[in-house]
Parts: structure tokens; sequence; C-alpha cells
């Protein structure tokens, strides 16, 4: 027990100590803040618009450690979201008509109760069922390898991180041997019929950059990546999310020790594009925590930056009319959202 709360302790030390960094301007001013650009082009407050997708993070274990992830995920993590908050978000789902849930965590089929909610948000209704998987846990253990299964039955749309097409790149970020499980998890959802051809169920893959830098063209880098999957493995997916890594835990842990910080924000800073704020994935998004509280995106979630709605802060209290008339809190990581052609869960923003 004293083991845990030290460890929760240095978790909430390690998220205000990051907050810090954003808020201490540390390029001597030289860098304006992202309220500013917001209030030059009078966007200051950002408001959401209709909320589209709930996107739920059912806990931060994972069978993965990766070294970009903003999440901190791993398999020592304890977080889990209960049964009871599961049953809560169908009922918020339900009640306010959200067309999509977006499945996230760590390794969201980890949470013991994953397969049961699948199955109710099925049989409710919900239009759309995003589960983010990292692949390899539909090879990490036998209990998972019907998986795709699974996925099938239910129509889940499966959205699979995968760094790279070849194995270099993607072992570097994720740790030896993924490429090759990934490679394999691929062609068990191609064998039930994801991502391919006249088929309704739908496979995405999404590319992080492996070090300080901004994405490609996500259309360039689509056509890219299958032609060598097709070639070299015969496997077919839908589209290509590419997707900025924003200077959190992890990712910033590293610009940090590589002294990559100053120049890596500089960059996020200069790539900023007007075009890119209304289409901001937190305006049409809410983010849910395992224990429950409810964020702009899963990016603030992680700075424990519940949104600003005081009476409506978790979702035993849940309103969304309340929710509706909140103005989005940004700070300077917003800028990882905003650069080039934007970047949000969905991939590129223009």
């Amino acid at each position: 027990m004293i083991k845990s709360l030290k460890a929760r302790g240095d978790q909430l030390a390690d998220i205000e100590n990051q907050l810090k960094v954003f808020k201490q301007a540390p390029f001597d001013g030289a860098l304006p803040s992202f309220k500013a650009q917001l209030e030059k082009l009078e966007a200051f407050p950002l408001r959401p618009t209709k909320t589209e997708i709930f996107q739920i993070n059912v806990g931060y274990m994972c069978n993965q450690v990766c070294k970009h992830c903003h999440v901190d995920a791993g398999p020592d993590r304890k977080e889990i979201m209960s049964k009871e908050h599961l049953q809560r978000c169908l009922d918020i789902v339900e009640a306010s008509e959200i067309p999509t849930i977006d499945l996230t965590g760590g390794a969201p089929e980890m949470n013991p109760h994953f397969r049961w909610f699948v199955e109710q948000a099925s049989a409710i209704g919900v239009k759309e069922i995003i589960v983010r998987s990292n692949l390899t846990i539909i090879r990490a253990n036998p209990k998972y390898h019907d998986l795709p299964d699974f996925f099938k039955a239910h129509g889940v749309h499966v959205v699979s991180s995968l760094p790279y097409y070849q194995s270099s790149k993607t072992d570097a970020q994720r740790g030896d041997g993924v490429f090759d499980k990934s490679i394999e998890a691929l062609k068990m959802l191609n064998a039930v019929g994801y991502g391919t051809a006249n088929s309704d169920l739908q496979l995405d893959l999404v590319y992080n950059p492996a070090g300080a830098f901004l994405p490609g063209d996500q259309a360039a880098l689509e056509q890219e990546f299958k032609r060598n999957l097709k070639k070299d493995f015969g496997i077919e997916f839908n589209q290509l999310f590419t997707i900025t890594n924003l200077p959190i835990s992890r990712f910033l842990d590293y610009l940090i020790a590589s002294g990559n910080y100053e120049e890596y924000m500089d960059k996020l800073v200069t790539a900023f594009n007007p075009a890119a704020v209304q289409g901001v994935m937190c305006r049409n998004t809410l983010s849910v925590d395992w224990d429950g509280f409810i964020y702009d995106c899963d990016f603030n979630q992680m700075l424990q930056m519940k949104v600003d709605a005081p009476s409506s802060q978790h979702i035993n209290d849940f309103d969304m009319a309340s929710l509706g008339r909140r103005a989005i809190l940004v700070n300077q990581h917003c800028y990882g959202c905003t650069a080039g052609a934007g970047s949000s869960c969905q991939g590129t923003v223009t």
C-alpha cells in the first residue's frame, strides 16, 4: 500500500513538473504562447462543437513500453476502469446520442471488462466503436488470439499502431520483436476481412515519427506503407493516420534528455497552421480517464487538466449542456495539434 501511494505521488509530481515546463516560457519569452496565437485569430477561448466522439481510456496497462508513449503505459500500470464506470459511459453515450466510442489505453483489450463493454456498446446501437490496438496484444497470449474474430462479430473499427513498414524503425521505437508480432497480427486481421477489398471492416494504421520531427505528408506516406506492406507481406489496410508526437510524458523526457526540447518546440511553433485550429479534436471529442474524470482531449488528460466545467468534471455528474458551454483548456503542448497539416487521433486536420 505504501509503495502504491509513493508511486502515485511520484506520478503526480511528474505531471506537476511537466506543467511547469510549459508555463515557465523556457526560451526567454521568444516563443508566443498558444493562447496568444488563438487571440490573434480571435479564436480564444476555443469552444467545442457538437460532441461526436466519446474517447475512453479504459486503463494504462499495456504489454508494451513504447519510447514515444504520452500515456506512460506499461505492464506495471495498475489503473483500470471499473465495470461501474464503463456502464456509466454507456449510459451517457446512449442518452446523449454520441455516435462514436473510441477505446484507448494502454492496451484497451487488457481491461477485464473490455469484451463485455464492446458487446454492450454494440447492443445499444452505437454507430461506431473504435478500438486503438497496438497489434502485438493479439499475439501476446492465447486468450487474445481470437480478437480479430471478436472485432469482426461486433463491427469494430480497428486503429492499429505501426511506426514503420520495416522492422528496424518499429523495433527501435516499440521494442525488439514488435514488428514481427505486428505483421502476424495484421495478417490475422486481413484473414477475417479487415482492410481488404470489398469489405466494410475498417483497419487503419497510425504512424508516429520516431524522433524530434514532424510527420511527412499523410497521403504520400499512406501510399508508401500500402505499397511496401503489400509487396513484402501481402498486407492490406484502409487508411494511414499520421500523428504528431506531443511534448508530454516519455516523449518529453526524450526531448529534454537528448537536448532537443527547445528545437522541437520552435519547430512546432514555426509550423503553426491557423487553418488547423478549427479542426482540432478537442472541439468534437470528450476524453474520459480510467477513474471517470473528463478532459478536452487525452493529452490534457495526461496533464490532469480537467474540463473547465466545474459541475461536470466526472462522468457521475455528466451534464452535456454544461460541457457544451465550456472553454477548452490550452497550453504550449497544443502546438503539436496545429503544426503543419495539424494532428488528431483521426490523422491530419487539413
